[in-house]
């Protein structure tokens, strides 16, 4: 076997040690929305990892809809982060954060006061969510947005991109997939909107890549990436028949703008639909910077799909949680520990910083 993985990989002006990526995954550790010492604790113990992308990281109090998520947007979210990537920099790990905007995934109980729940269309979503306050609630109907919520919502993320790089992060990834509010854009089952901002292609991708053009303008397309999950049904995305042409084109738009990398989503592993070969090819094709895949990868996968140019580096996931030297163990073939899944969203430090480091 190869040992591809394990060798240095240039993103943009980040230098990384391996091609692991530590995915996003969201652990709901942050009480007051924003990260305290267990959170840098966390993540310093996974700095193995060429790229750290943390949790999913609103822009906005509009966007915090789960409950205990961080946010960054003020000057205190940028103090407590600078802990958290001063503790990764000093393991000798790189550090993204992914800005994930709930936009339609939320519950007021989740979210501050003043703050609303916002959509590309008033479209709600089925199911239910969990709130500390009251358990298990139903989503509730967001807004649509106007013209004025949507650049509002711009500005929000343009400005977070910019405390992020204040706050010590090497860069930034737009959390464009899984459902979240770029994604509801995106996708036509969530945007069903009538002017420039839905309806035709251009108009659905129009606002990724207005945050990608002028997020870029401000930090730098070396600093930014976006994620994406083409064909994912998470959160009630739905497949039409412009989804290839949709990713395709948001794919030449994302490489003129200059971002370093696609986090391409494939989910198929855990049940999802699956990811087909052709719409990866055309984003391949289309985008001439870094591909970041994921979705179910062990080391004899990842070493194909990279040694087959499949893509240039590979994210892991739930492995990292209970396996903070991931990259050691699968250097070394090393039987990796399960993780327990009741302490993935839950509180404390249990099921987090507890696994042996």
């Amino acid at each position: 076997m190869s040992d591809t993985l394990f060798t240095p990989w240039k993103l943009g002006k980040t230098e990384i040690k391996n091609r692991v990526v530590m995915a996003p995954m969201t652990r709901s550790r942050c009480p007051g929305n924003s990260p305290g010492d267990i959170v840098a604790t966390y993540y310093s113990q996974r700095a193995e990892a060429g790229l750290i992308v943390t949790e999913g990281t609103s822009p906005s109090p509009n966007g915090l809809g789960y409950a205990r998520i961080p946010g960054l947007f003020s000057p205190r979210h940028v103090q407590d982060w600078r802990k958290v990537t001063e503790a990764v920099h000093k393991a000798g790990g790189r550090i993204f954060v992914q800005l994930m905007h709930t936009g339609r995934v939320s519950h007021p109980l989740n979210m501050p006061s003043g703050s609303r729940i916002l959509a590309p269309s008033p479209i709600g979503l089925s199911g239910k969510m969990w709130t500390d306050a009251q358990g298990e609630q139903s989503y509730p109907a967001p807004e649509e947005m106007t013209g004025a919520d949507i650049q509002t919502t711009i500005s929000e993320y343009i400005r977070s991109s910019v405390l992020a790089i204040d706050a010590g992060f090497d860069g930034v990834e737009l959390h464009g997939a899984n459902g979240y509010l770029i994604n509801q854009f995106l996708n036509t089952a969530s945007n069903q909107r009538k002017d420039g901002w839905g309806g035709s292609i251009e108009n659905r991708i129009r606002f990724a890549v207005e945050i990608g053009r002028q997020a870029a303008a401000k930090i730098g397309g070396e600093r930014l990436g976006m994620r994406l999950s083409p064909y994912g049904v998470f959160n009630d995305m739905a497949t039409d028949p412009t989804m290839e042409d949709t990713f395709e084109q948001l794919a030449v738009a994302l490489d003129k703008i200059g971002l370093i990398y696609i986090h391409l989503v494939d989910h198929s592993s855990m049940g999802a639909p699956e990811v087909k070969p052709s719409i990866k090819r055309k984003i391949r094709a289309a985008f001439h910077g870094t591909l970041i895949l994921s979705g179910g990868y062990d080391r004899a996968r990842a070493e194909a799909d990279l040694v087959a140019k499949h893509g240039d580096l590979i994210a892991f996931g739930r492995p990292f949680i209970s396996n903070p030297r991931l990259t050691t163990k699968l250097k070394n073939e090393s039987v990796l520990l399960p993780a327990d899944q009741a302490t993935f969203y839950s509180p404390g430090e249990k099921g987090y910083i507890d696994y042996p480091a």
